[in-house]
């Protein structure tokens, strides 16, 4: 799995990277089909940064979350779970809507006014 981490309008603040990456590894306890998985933060205003994140999974449609904050970290930490709660319910659309086949449905037993 590739984490992507990069920065439009400026540069990131040391170490600050790396905890990105920590908590964006942490996705892939929810869905473990995730390919990659992009953070993307845009410096563009220095007082609300707005951060961005992509996850691409196997045999699904992306899911992005975008969120913005007075500093990079508070804005991951707001974006995160709005990819967490995509994650979730993809994850019950895959595995939570399968419906038994039609030879492990039960008949109903048949009563003495039915005989």
């Amino acid at each position: 799995m590739q984490v992507n981490v990069s920065a439009r309008h400026g540069t990131l603040q040391p170490g600050d990277q790396e905890l990105i990456e920590e908590k964006a590894i942490k996705l892939r306890r929810l869905y473990d089909r995730i390919n990659a998985i992009e953070v993307t933060i845009d410096l563009k205003q220095l007082d609300k940064p707005v951060v961005e994140i992509n996850v691409s999974a196997e045999h699904a449609e992306d899911c992005i979350a975008r969120a913005e904050a007075s500093n990079v970290i508070a804005a991951l930490d707001n974006a995160i779970p709005k990819v967490e709660q995509q994650l979730r319910r993809l994850k019950d659309r895959k595995t939570g809507n399968r419906s038994a086949a039609h030879k492990h449905v039960e008949s109903a037993p048949l009563s003495d006014d039915d005989e």
